[in-house]
């Protein structure tokens, strides 16, 4: 469905503004939905088909659409996923106060460790956005590395993302709050992006076709322009 990109007469606000105010709303009923920590990644999933939804069907965004589809999706392999996020998370942490603790080497470990948060942290964007996710997250988190490591330009965008959402929270804690809405919005476009790239051209060595036999600019033109 065609999106409208004008206001329309009475309207506060413009559809634009709509959209921004709708992933707002969103990221905070997704930091909600989070509380429980186990929940966290089928909330992220749900925000990003939600998302979608809104985008594809323009369907304005609602904190009661947003529980009514994680309550359908909601499943123990989800609680897993959790699990193993707050397990990796934990692990990452434990590592990091070792390192500040003195840890010979520490001068190294420290960039390595803060690049694996982040291919952590892109990887798990990325299989959020997934639509696998709603599934099988082994499926979800396998292609997701496979499009991190094939597509480096969203995994800048996604990283930029979570960089410019810590420095808003940082800077003003309420934010924190909302940071959630954002970051789908940023890994559903880099999923979308990467779907609809173009297909790589056909090899040189492919043999050679017949050439098409030449048509009159009047057959162009009829074939154009029916």
């Amino acid at each position: 469905m065609p999106q409208a990109t004008t206001r329309e007469p009475g309207e506060l606000v413009g559809p634009r503004f709509a959209l921004f105010s709708d992933v707002l709303l969103l990221g905070l009923a997704t930091t909600v939905a989070c509380l429980p920590v186990l929940t966290a990644p089928a909330a992220m999933s749900t925000a990003c088909a939600v998302l979608d939804r809104r985008v594809r069907h323009d369907r304005t965004i609602t904190v009661g659409g947003y529980v009514r589809a994680l309550r359908a999706r909601l499943r123990t392999g989800d609680l897993a996923a959790g699990a193993a996020v707050v397990a990796g998370g934990a692990l990452l942490l434990f590592n990091a106060l070792v390192a500040g603790a003195g840890l010979p080497g520490a001068a190294v470990f420290r960039p390595a460790l803060l690049a694996a948060g982040a291919l952590l942290a892109v990887v798990l964007l990325r299989a959020c956005a997934r639509p696998e996710s709603a599934t099988s997250w082994r499926e979800a988190v396998r292609a997701a590395a496979y499009e991190t490591v094939r597509a480096p330009r969203g995994d800048a965008v996604l990283l930029l993302a979570v960089a410019t959402a810590a420095v808003c929270a940082w800077a003003y804690p309420p934010l924190a709050l909302l940071v959630p809405g954002p970051l789908a919005l940023a890994a559903r476009a880099v999923e979308h992006a990467g779907a609809t790239a173009p297909a790589p051209a056909a090899p040189a060595t492919a043999p050679a076709t017949p050439a098409a036999p030449a048509t009159s600019s009047y057959s162009r033109t009829t074939t154009e322009h029916p």
